[in-house]
C-alpha cells in the first residue's frame, strides 16, 4: 500500500472519528439544553404573576441544577455540556437583547431624562470604576491576592462598573434611507424583515471593528430604527418586526442565563484556584461591597446634585427613587462573566490560582445578586414606590407639544395669544428649560431635515400598497 493511500486512509478515519463527536456529544449537548430552554419558557409562564420569581432567575437555578446533575453523572470529574465562549456570547447572543432594548424603549420618557442618564453613565461609572480599583488594590492584599497587577486591578474595577456612551447611528439612518426610497414592501415583506435584522447586526459588527462600543451603538440603532425605518415598511412587516425582535431578544436572555447557571459548576475553574471556601467567600464578599459602595458613591451624590439644578421644576428624584435606582442597579449578568474570562483566563502570568479565584469569584457576585436581589426588585418597587406612587400622567402630557413650545419661544413672524413681546433667548430657555428647549430644537431640525429623508410617521411618500398608500385608498373608498 502506498504512502498516498496511508495518508488518505488515516485522513478519512480522522474525518469519521471527527463526525461520531459531532452526531454524539455535541448533538446531545445541544438536545438538553434546547430542553432545558423549553422548560424555562413553560415554568416561567407558571409563575408569570409570582412576585418573587421570573424566567431569568428560572433559567439560572435550572442551570445550576442541569450542570449538578451532569457533575453527579460523572462522578465529580466535569460538569461540562456547553463550554463558556467569549464569541458565542458577545457576537450572537448579546446583539438581539440589546437591539430589542432600543427598539422597544419609550423615547419619550428615554430622552426625556436623558441628560440625567447621560451624566450617571459618564460620571457615575468614573467615580464606581475609580472606588472598585482603589478598593480591590487595598483589599486583597489583606486577603491573600497578591499575584494581581495594576492592570488586573483596573480591569475589575472596569468589569464591575457600567459601560461607555460611545455609539454610531450610520446602519439605523441607511436602513430607513434604503427602506423608504426603494419601498421592499411592494413586492416582499421578507426582504423588508431582512434588511433590518441585517443592517441591525450590521452596525454591532462595524462598531467592534472600530473599537467602539458596540452594545451602545446596537441600542441606538434599535432607537433609530423604531423612530424611521418602522414607519416605512408595510404593516405586516411592523407586526412581524416587532415580534420576531422580541421573540429573538427572549430566546437569547433566557439562553444566556441557562448558560451561565451550566457553567458556573465547571469543576475546572474550581479545582485551578486551589482556595479555601474561606478565600472563596472572603473575595466574593469584598468584590460585592465594593459594588455596593461603589454605586451608592454616585447614585445619591448625582441625584441630589440633580435635585439642586431642578428645584424650580419641581421634580426632584425623591429619596425612594434614588434607593431603587441603587438598588436596581447592584444586579451584575453574563457581561460581567464575559469581560471577567477575557481579562483573567488568557492571563500570561506564572500565577494563575488567583486569575482563576478571579473568575469564580466573579461567578459567585452574579449568581448571587441575580438571584437575591432579582428576586427582591419586584416586590421592594411594589412596596417602596407603588404604595407611594402619585397618579400617572400619559406620555403625551410629559413633553409640551411643538405648538406649545413655539408659545415659550415667541417666534418672529408667528401670532401669539400673549400678545406682543420681547422674543425670549434660546440660551435662556435651554438654561431654564433644558429639557423642553433641546426637544422643541431636535423636533423642528427632525420635521424639517430628517423625516424628509429617512421617513417616519407622518413623512412616508404615497406607493400604492404601502401602509399610507393603502390608508388613502381607504378613505377614498
Amino acid at each position: 500500500m502506498s504512502t498516498i493511500e496511508i495518508e488518505t486512509m488515516s485522513h478519512l478515519s480522522t474525518l469519521q472519528s471527527s463526525s461520531d463527536f459531532l452526531s454524539t456529544t455535541t448533538i446531545i449537548a445541544l438536545t438538553i439544553f434546547f430542553s432545558l430552554l423549553c422548560a424555562c419558557i413553560i415554568i416561567g409562564h407558571l409563575l408569570e404573576e409570582n412576585r418573587w420569581a421570573n424566567e431569568s432567575i428560572t433559567a439560572l437555578l435550572l442551570g445550576l441544577c442541569a450542570g449538578a446533575v451532569v457533575l453527579l453523572a460523572s462522578k465529580g470529574n466535569s460538569s461540562k455540556i456547553l463550554v463558556f465562549s467569549e464569541d458565542l456570547f458577545f457576537l450572537y447572543l448579546l446583539p438581539p437583547i440589546i437591539f430589542n432594548a432600543g427598539f422597544q424603549v419609550k423615547k419619550k420618557q428615554f430622552f426625556k431624562n436623558f441628560t440625567i442618564i447621560l451624566m450617571f453613565g459618564i460620571f457615575g461609572t468614573v467615580i464606581s470604576f475609580c472606588l472598585i480599583s482603589v478598593g480591590a488594590f487595598l483589599l486583597f492584599n489583606r486577603i491573600g491576592v497578591t499575584s494581581l497587577n495594576t492592570q488586573d486591578y483596573l480591569a475589575v474595577g472596569a468589569i464591575l462598573s457600567a459601560t461607555d456612551t460611545v455609539c454610531t447611528l450610520q446602519a439605523g439612518l441607511l436602513s430607513a434611507f434604503i427602506i423608504k426610497t426603494l419601498y421592499f414592501g411592494r413586492h416582499s415583506t421578507d426582504r423588508e424583515v431582512a434588511l433590518m435584522m441585517i443592517m441591525a447586526y450590521l452596525s454591532y459588527m462595524l462598531a467592534e471593528l472600530l473599537n467602539l462600543s458596540g452594545i451602545l451603538t446596537v441600542f441606538f440603532c434599535g432607537i433609530v430604527m423604531s423612530h424611521y425605518t418602522w414607519h416605512n415598511v408595510t404593516q405586516s412587516s411592523r407586526i412581524t418586526t416587532k415580534h420576531a425582535f422580541a421573540t429573538m431578544s427572549f430566546i437569547a436572555e433566557t439562553f444566556i442565563f441557562l448558560y451561565v447557571g451550566m457553567d458556573a459548576l465547571d469543576i475546572d475553574k474550581w479545582k485551578a484556584s486551589s482556595a479555601s471556601a474561606g478565600t472563596f467567600i472572603a473575595v466574593s464578599s469584598t468584590l460585592f461591597a465594593l459594588v455596593l459602595v461603589g454605586r451608592a458613591a454616585f447614585v445619591y451624590p448625582l441625584a441630589n446634585f440633580i435635585n439642586c439644578i431642578r428645584k424650580r421644576d419641581g421634580s426632584n428624584i425623591a429619596f425612594r427613587k434614588q434607593f431603587i435606582m441603587w438598588w436596581a442597579g447592584l444586579m451584575r449578568g453574563a457581561v460581567t462573566i464575559a469581560l471577567s474570562y477575557n481579562q483573567f483566563s488568557n492571563s500570561d502570568d506564572e500565577d494563575t490560582q488567583d486569575s482563576a479565584l478571579m473568575i469564580t469569584s466573579t461567578i459567585i457576585v452574579v449568581l448571587f445578586s441575580t438571584v437575591v436581589f432579582g428576586s427582591i426588585t419586584k416586590p421592594l418597587i411594589e412596596a417602596v414606590l407603588l404604595r407611594h406612587a402619585k397618579p400617572n400622567v400619559s406620555d403625551a402630557t410629559d413633553i409640551p407639544s411643538l405648538d406649545d413650545l413655539r408659545l415659550m419661544f415667541i417666534e418672529n413672524g408667528e401670532p401669539s395669544d400673549m400678545g406682543a413681546g420681547p422674543r425670549r433667548s434660546s440660551l435662556r430657555l435651554l438654561l431654564t428649560h433644558p429639557t423642553w428647549t433641546v426637544h422643541y430644537l431636535w423636533r423642528k431640525f427632525d420635521d424639517r431635515f430628517m423625516r424628509p429623508v429617512f421617513g417616519g410617521r407622518g413623512f412616508v411618500p404615497f406607493v400604492p400598497g404601502s401602509p399610507t398608500g393603502a390608508s388613502d385608498e381607504a378613505s377614498r373608498t
